[in-house]
Order: C-alpha cells, then structure tokens, then sequence
C-alpha cells in the first residue's frame, strides 16, 4: 500500500492523540475498554473534524490546477462546509457553500447559529438553498460552480463530505496508518473501531487502511443517514476505487463494510430520545461533546453495542470522534435544561 506517493498540503496539527474513556467504560459496567481518537482535535482551522483531514489531499489538486475558489456543498449546519471554509481562508482563497434544507429542523436561530456562523465568520459567500437532504450531486452545486467560472474565476469542486471525489478516501487510508503507529505505542491492538457514516469516505477509507492488516471488518460503521442502501453503495465505491488508487494489493468487496443502520432513526439531522441520551451521558462522563446529527448518533450506537455485548466482553474499542459540535448550537432548545 503507497499513501506516500499522493501530495499533501497539511493544514492538522499532526497524529490525533487517543484517549481512554475510562468513566464512560465503567458507566457501561466496565466489561470492555474504550478510547477516543480525537479528530475533533486535528487542527485549529475553525474547530478542525474529519473534513480537515481528507482535505490535506484535495488541496495540493486545486492549488496545481489554479483554481481560486473552493465550492462545496452541505446542510445548513454543515460541519463540512465550515472546515472548507476554514481551509479557503487559510490558503487565501475564496470559497463558496452551497447550504440546502438538508434536516427538518426549524429551531428559528439554525440558519443564524453554530457551523454557518463560523462559515460567515471565515469569510464564504454562503448561499441558502431549499433542497432536500441527498448525498448525490446536486443542481444547485453545479450552478455555483458556473456562477464562478462566469465571473471569471476558477473553481474547485469539492462534493458533499468531500466523499464522492476521486481524493476522497485517502485521508483516513491515513488515519489507519496513524492508529497502527499509536498501537505499537500503547501495546495492544483495538478490536473495535466505530465510526459514523453519511456520505461515505471515511469509513471507505478506513476500510482501505485496516484491511492492509486484514482488519476491514472491525471498522463498524453507523449509519447517521438513514438512507442506508445510498450510503453503504457510497461507501463500498470509495473504498474499491481508494483500494486501487493506494494499491492495497486486493480488492475491497461488500463483506468488508460493516455498516449498522439501526441508530439513524427518526431521520437524518433528528436526535432521537436515546441519542440525547448518549450525548448526555457521554458529556457528563468524560467532558467530551457529541452533537446531534453525527457523533451523537455513532455514541449512542457504540454504547448499544456495549450493552448488547455484539461488542464483546474484553474487548478494546476506538471511538473515532469526527468532531462536528459546532452544530449543537442550532439544537438549543433541546438542551434548554441540559
């Protein structure tokens, strides 16, 4: 496997420190370990995630390539636009996000709080667009994209969750690498590595990254989409065409993804009862935030796995925090009291 072939423009702070979560494991009677790896940690570009580190690999491309503006698109707490954004002001460049109804959520500050705040802040010209949630190609991105070329600049085009880009996967083909360094350190292997997935590349490139040591099926993906079938055919596509790209020496099939698809209820971007739960729970065991669209969704499903024991006793499990709770703040009256 050569991820070093690949250019990359680092914009994170270095490897995300992992953590254990010793309060949380005792909370679910202490039968397995768990440990966090902070992506919400990785840089100081506007509160850093996930996005941050498949963008390392997409930069070097629009930087060669001339381009002047990054174009993006997301829901309207986007945690993804708002580290595209955070990137664009880095390098100088500028940076247009596409914004669609992507939850039905109508809190009346979440077009005006959290992730399109920071976006605002950071300097992108922030377009509101209603449309319905998809992680498929969208008009209203394409129009972005000519309304840019016909003001004379040049765009970049970075799909939603910077997934469906032929880029995509290799920052967390990365992360893998990371974790194998990290597990040398710390003397044991992680049994477990849970994961949220919506539109698909860091699972995918996950997938890629541990099957190089024959451990894709540890990699458990937790459906936040509730469009499972969308997702996990996203999922395996990335990581079959990033399995090539990176020459893992075999192929990715679909027994290699493991996506549970039982947490994403009642529907994208909605928290249910238990979600809140585990956001609380896990907030006032270990100080560490979770939001309600992604990280709440992927806690609430490790902690159910815990207890069910599908995760077994004795077992060491990775949560992989992909950051996002800027967005929080768009859900505010239900954490009114807490």
């Amino acid at each position: 496997m050569n991820l070093d072939r690949f250019p990359r423009h680092p914009l994170t702070f270095g490897p995300t420190p992992i953590e254990p979560l010793k309060r949380l494991s005792d909370h679910l009677g202490g039968r397995v370990e768990i440990y966090a790896k902070r992506e919400d940690c990785n840089s100081g570009l506007a509160f850093g995630g996930n996005k941050v580190r498949k963008l390392e690999y997409l930069i070097p491309e629009a930087l060669a390539q001339g381009c002047d503006t990054l174009v993006t698109i997301g829901g309207v707490q986007s945690n993804h636009t708002r580290q595209v954004a955070a990137v664009a002001a880095r390098l100088g460049m500028k940076c247009v996000l596409v914004q669609e109804d992507w939850v039905n959520w109508y809190d009346g500050a979440y077009d005006r709080v959290g992730n399109i705040l920071l976006s605002r802040i950071l300097g992108a010209d922030v377009r509101l667009v209603h449309e319905g949630f998809g992680i498929e190609f969208k008009k209203s991105w394409e129009q972005a994209l000519d309304d840019v070329k016909r003001a004379g600049g040049r765009p970049y085009a970075i799909p939603a969750g910077a997934s469906d880009h032929p880029l995509g996967g290799l920052g967390f083909v990365g992360f893998a690498d990371e974790v194998r360094s990290q597990e040398q350190q710390l003397g044991f292997r992680f049994d477990a590595i849970v994961v949220c997935s919506v539109t698909g590349s860091t699972q995918a490139g996950m997938v890629v990254g541990f099957a190089a040591d024959g451990r894709s099926r540890q990699v458990i993906g937790i459906d936040a989409s509730a469009k499972p079938q969308q997702t996990r055919a996203q999922i395996l596509r990335i990581a079959q065409h990033t399995a090539e790209m990176v020459e893992l020496g075999r192929a990715i099939s679909d027994e290699d993804i493991v996506l549970d698809t039982r947490y994403a209820y009642p529907e994208y971007g909605i928290p249910s009862v238990e979600t809140l739960d585990a956001i609380r729970t896990c907030a006032r065991c270990e100080g560490m935030l979770t939001d309600p669209v992604y990280e709440g969704k992927s806690m609430q499903g490790m902690m159910d796995l815990i207890r069910r024991e599908e995760i077994p006793p004795g077992a060491r499990v990775l949560y992989a925090h992909l950051g996002g709770v800027p967005a929080i703040n768009g859900y505010s009256y239900l954490f009114r009291n807490g």
